[in-house]
């Protein structure tokens, strides 16, 4: 492991990968992101999916204040150029990930969050992009992932005026998909997990990769995709064997929960 700071268990086909800066509240220092991007660039290939949790009390406060320096124009685009890539491995990398928030998920800790693909938040998690007061601006994707949650007029209220989301209001708005009594986030976000890792390969590819782009895209060009990708989808041998499960009464049926 390339940073103290972050941790590594595997269940069967499901990693967890916890931020460990408890005492900072996970605040993301340069070693903890370029962490995350070496962790998930060499997850095993047995991994189907991935719990994303926060030791403590808090997900991730964001950047480390402590380690931010004085940079010219060009040091910071490199800097922000770094969080990019780490934070492309989490989204486009093996496997779906899903985050388990609670408490702090605040600036590039929701940028953090937003790069995963499912978000399970309990009912202690709050969401602020504090970046606006303190003089400076996203620089972890941001501007990219958290728009398309919440809308950018959401996110330009959040920066020019600091205010704050709880649990219920932030479930409401997009940041998270799940909203949960506090203490259970990761429960949950394992449940799902484990859920996730059951499904075919290349139909969770295809969610990673091609849906986000196809959303993207124009939509005569989104067609072909999708019709692209669900040939290669269709064709794959578990793909067939899974749908002759389900022809000849072995598959399991949709049941309303």
């Amino acid at each position: 492991m390339s940073s103290p700071d972050i941790k590594l268990e595997l269940q069967g086909p499901v990693a967890i990968v916890r931020l460990a800066r408890p005492s900072k509240r996970n605040a993301i220092s340069d070693g903890l992101i370029l962490g995350i991007r070496d962790l998930f660039e060499k997850l095993p290939g047995s991994v189907r999916a991935v719990v994303l949790d926060g030791e403590g009390e808090h997900f991730c406060a964001g950047l480390d204040l402590s380690e931010l320096k004085e940079r010219d124009a060009g040091g910071g685009l490199h800097h922000s150029r770094m969080w990019h890539a780490a934070l492309e491995t989490v989204q486009f990398g093996p496997a779906p990930v899903i985050a388990a928030l609670h408490g702090a998920v605040v600036g590039g800790g929701l940028e953090l969050a937003a790069a995963c693909h499912i978000r399970v938040a309990d009912e202690t998690a709050f969401y602020s992009l504090p970046e606006g007061s303190r003089g400076i601006f996203v620089g972890g994707g941001g501007a990219v992932r958290i728009p398309r949650l919440i809308g950018e007029a959401r996110m330009a209220d959040m920066m020019f005026t600091g205010r704050v989301y709880d649990a219920r209001e932030g479930e409401r708005v997009g940041f998270a998909q799940y909203l949960v009594p506090a203490g259970q986030a990761f429960d949950k976000a394992l449940e799902l997990a484990q859920r996730v890792a059951a499904n075919a390969p290349l139909t969770n590819y295809a969610l990673m990769h091609a849906l986000p782009r196809i959303a993207e895209q124009p939509a005569d060009q989104g067609f072909l995709t999708e019709a692209l990708m669900a040939a290669i989808a269709q064709s794959a041998p578990e793909a067939k064997s899974r749908v002759r499960d389900f022809l000849e009464g072995r598959g399991a049926k949709v049941k309303k929960s």
